[in-house]
C-alpha cells in the first residue's frame, strides 16, 4: 500500500481534532477550577492537584502509542481518546455539582474524571500526532505544526467565552448541561474529522507486526536509541523552561512594576500574540523560501530556545531597570520566540517519529509525548516553588524572580545545545531504506558525512 500523503484539507480536518480536544480541557483548566475556587469554596489546591493528576497521567502515552503500533491504525485510537476525554469532561462537571451535597463523593468522582481526561487526550494526542508524521512531507511539517497547535488554541479561544455566557446565572445542572454540550459536540466534530482519512487496512511497513514485541521490549529499542533518548531529553528540559514562567510572569509584573490586573492580563495576551506570531513566521519560512538552512527545523527549534533565553534575560535584568524597562517589547519578543522553538520542536518530533518505522512510531511518540506533559505539569509548580525558595534566601523580591527567570534562561540555552547535537541518519542510510527516507530529521547538509 503506498504511504499516506495527505493534502492541507486533511491536515485541517486533522487540527480539527485538536480543536475538539482543547475545547474540552479548557472547561476542565479554567470553568471548573473557578466552580471549585469561588462557587464551593474548596482549598485552591484540590482543582490544583486534579490538573496535576491530569498531567501525571501523560506517563502512560507510551502505552497508547505502542497501542496503535499493534493495531496498524491510528484512528481507532483517536476516537476511543476522544470518546474518554469526553466522558471524563462531563464527569468532572458532574463531580462538580456533586460537591454541593456530597464533597467526599463528588471528588471521588472528579479523580476519576481528570484521570480519564488525563488518559484520553494522550491516547487520541499522540496517536493524532503519528497519524501526521505519517502522512506530511518533511517540507510541510513547520506548517502542519502551526495549524495543528493553532487549531487547538482556537478551541481554547471559542469555547470558554461560549461557555461563560450561557452559564449564567449559575447552577450545578447548567454547568452539566454547558459541559455535556460541548463534549458531545466535542466528540462528533472530532469522528468527522477522522472518519476515511485512514484506509481501512494499513500493514506495516516493515513487514514485522508491533505485536511480535512486548511493550516493555519495544520501549527498550526506543530508549536505546541515541538520537531518540536526547530527543527525550531536550523536549523535558525545553518544557521545562517553557512553562516555568506562566505562572510567575503576571505576578512579577505587578509586583516589581507596579501593573495592574488588567494590565498584566493584557501583558499576557501580548506574550500569546508573539507565540502565535512566531509559529506562522517559522510555516512562512519553511514553507516559503526553505532549503537546506531556512528549511532545517533543526536550525528553527535551536532560533527559538536561544531567543527564549535572551528575552528571560533580559526580563531578569529589567527588574533592576525599573519603570524605564521596556518590559512589554521583552515579553512579546518571549513570545514570538517561544512560538519558533513550539512549531519547529513539534516539527521535528513528527520527522523523527519515523526514525525506526512505523512498527514503533507510535511508541516513540509517546515517549516524548510523556516527556513533555510532565515537565509542563512540573514546570508551573517549580517556578513558583523556585520563587518561593528564592525569597527565603534573599529579602529582595526583585534579585528572587531575577534569579528564577535567570534559571529557565539557562535551561532555553542547555536546550539549544542538545537540539543542536541530534543528528539523523547519515545519507547513504536514508537512501537505501525507503522508511525512514521520508521521516528523518532535516539537518545542515555538512553533518551527513558521519
Amino acid at each position: 500500500m503506498p504511504p499516506l500523503s495527505f493534502t492541507w484539507w486533511q491536515i485541517f480536518r486533522l487540527g480539527l481534532v485538536q480543536t475538539a480536544l482543547g475545547a474540552v480541557v479548557v472547561i476542565m483548566t479554567s470553568t471548573i477550577n473557578r466552580v471549585m475556587v469561588v462557587e464551593l469554596a474548596l482549598p485552591a489546591m484540590v482543582p490544583g492537584g486534579l490538573v496535576a493528576l491530569h498531567y501525571a497521567v501523560q506517563i502512560l502515552r507510551p502505552r497508547w502509542g505502542y497501542g496503535s503500533d499493534r493495531g496498524r491504525r491510528r484512528t481507532p485510537w483517536i476516537v476511543g481518546g476522544m470518546t474518554l476525554l469526553a466522558l471524563g469532561g462531563f464527569g468532572a462537571s458532574a463531580a462538580t455539582a456533586l460537591c454541593e451535597t456530597s464533597v467526599a463523593a463528588g471528588l471521588t468522582l472528579a479523580v476519576l474524571s481528570f484521570l480519564a481526561v488525563g488518559m484520553g487526550a494522550g491516547a487520541a494526542g499522540t496517536s493524532l500526532l503519528v497519524l501526521l508524521a505519517t502522512g506530511v512531507d518533511d517540507r510541510r511539517r513547520g506548517a502542519a505544526a502551526t495549524v495543528v497547535w493553532v487549531m487547538m488554541i482556537v478551541g481554547f479561544a471559542v469555547t470558554a467565552p461560549l461557555a461563560g455566557h450561557f452559564l449564567d446565572p449559575f447552577s450545578g445542572m447548567r454547568l452539566m448541561a454547558v459541559s455535556g454540550t460541548v463534549s458531545a459536540i466535542a466528540l462528533v466534530v472530532a469522528v468527522l474529522a477522522v472518519t476515511g482519512i485512514e484506509p481501512a487496512q494499513r500493514a506495516h511497513p516493515s513487514g514485522t507486526p508491533a505485536h511480535h514485541k512486548t511493550f516493555f521490549e519495544v520501549l527498550a529499542r526506543v530508549w536505546a536509541e541515541p538520537i531518540s533518548r536526547r530527543f527525550t531529553i531536550f523536549i523535558f528540559v525545553s518544557m521545562l523552561a517553557y512553562s516555568a514562567q506562566e505562572l510567575i510572569l503576571e505576578p512579577y509584573a505587578g509586583l516589581i512594576f507596579e501593573m495592574t490586573p488588567g494590565a498584566t492580563t493584557k501583558l499576557s495576551g501580548l506574550q500569546h500574540g508573539g507565540v502565535l506570531a512566531g509559529m506562522l513566521f517559522v510555516a512562512g519560512i519553511t514553507m516559503g523560501i526553505g532549503g537546506p538552512v531556512l528549511g532545517s527545523l533543526k536550525l528553527w527549534t535551536a532560533v527559538g530556545c536561544l531567543g527564549s533565553a535572551v528575552s528571560l534575560a533580559m526580563i531578569a535584568v529589567g527588574s533592576s531597570v525599573g519603570a524605564a524597562f521596556p518590559l512589554r517589547e521583552c515579553v512579546f519578543a518571549l513570545g514570538l520566540s517561544n512560538g519558533v522553538y513550539a512549531v519547529a520542536a513539534i516539527g521535528s518530533m513528527m520527522g523523527l517519529a519515523g526514525r525506526g518505522g512505523e512498527a514503533e512510531r507510535g511508541t516513540r511518540m509517546g515517549v516524548w509525548g510523556a516527556a513533555q506533559g510532565i515537565a509542563f505539569g512540573a514546570g508551573g509548580f517549580l517556578g513558583t516553588m523556585a520563587v518561593d525558595l528564592a525569597r527565603l534566601v534573599t529579602t529582595d523580591l526583585t534579585a528572587a524572580y531575577a534569579s528564577v527567570f535567570a534559571g529557565e534562561a539557562f535551561l532555553f540555552v542547555a536546550a539549544a545545545v542538545i537540539a543542536l547535537r541530534i543528528e539523523h541518519a547519515p545519507a547513504r542510510e536514508r537512501r537505501s531504506n525507503p522508511l525512514t527516507q521520508a521521516a528523518t530529521f532535516q539537518l545542515d547538509p555538512g553533518l551527513e558525512a558521519r
